[in-house]
């Protein structure tokens, strides 16, 4: 007779702390180096382009510096660190030796996974409201949420997309090279060209369909209206195409976990 029913609770709540002090341990690298990072693209782009330039934002225009500052809280300070931290734990523990910590305790596959992701979101979450409360007080911008649940809900989105991204990463991945690979030429891409710095509407028609095939421009886009308003595409096509993602992304984490793919091998 098994000795656990259902859900493993302790399990899952032990490699949910596990993960999130492993970052908490280096949080000068893992939380405060990020938050660093996003207020200095805010600062420099503010300054260089001026924070009060008007920009066009869903046929309402906007500051500058106000229609940047939720594409950075997203985009730099949430979903880069979602994806760094989930990308870290399997790799680590495959480069080392130590996968065996992850793969021989009594959790199933849905609590491994929801423990990985969880930490991720977490770290996310945490450097998120670090930046948010610095622009708060940042001069010229203002980061008063509008719509909190849109907020919430495509910030949990975006977050959840990158920590799946990461584990399937850190599945495929057999050393650190593999992990920045997809770092490089995968994510600082799409987040970069996902509309964080400019409104997809002044685009080249080219350009601007390009923009609409990348997830994080729905992610940004539904994040940014949570504070503004206003947005570059309409809100709910953004949750759904998102939400798909998210899905499919998690599908197959939890396919890959459960065959043991280049893990057990």
């Amino acid at each position: 007779m098994p000795v656990i029913r259902n859900i493993n609770w302790g399990g899952l709540r032990t490699l949910y702390i596990k993960e999130v002090r492993r970052f908490f341990k280096v949080q000068l690298q893992t939380i405060w180096a990020p938050a660093i990072t996003t207020l200095l693209f805010l600062i420099v782009f503010t300054v260089a382009t001026g924070a009060k330039r008007p920009v066009l934002v869903g046929g309402e225009t906007v500051t500058f510096a106000d229609f940047i500052a939720p594409g950075l809280i997203i985009s730099q300070g949430m979903m880069g660190p979602a994806f760094a931290n989930a990308s870290f734990s399997l790799l680590v523990g495959k480069i080392q030796g130590t996968i065996v910590d992850y793969l021989q305790p009594p959790l199933s596959t849905m609590e491994l996974l929801t423990a990985l992701v969880g930490g991720a979101v977490t770290r996310a979450a945490i450097v998120g409201f670090v930046v948010w409360l610095a622009m708060v007080a940042y001069p010229g911008v203002h980061v008063t949420p509008h719509a909190p649940l849109a907020i919430l809900w495509f910030g949990l989105l975006g977050t959840l997309f990158l920590s799946f991204l990461g584990v399937l990463t850190s599945i495929w991945a057999e050393k650190f090279d593999h992990a920045a690979a997809v770092t490089n030429f995968v994510v600082t891409p799409l987040a970069l060209l996902s509309g964080t710095f400019y409104s997809v509407d002044r685009l080249a028609p080219a350009f601007r369909a390009f923009s609409h095939a990348n997830p994080f421009f729905y992610i940004i886009s539904g994040f940014r209206y949570g504070f503004l308003g206003v947005a570059d595409s309409p809100i709910a096509l953004g949750s759904l195409v998102v939400l798909g993602i998210d899905v499919a992304l998690g599908l197959a984490c939890y396919l890959l976990l459960k065959r043991g793919w280049r893990l057990k091998n």
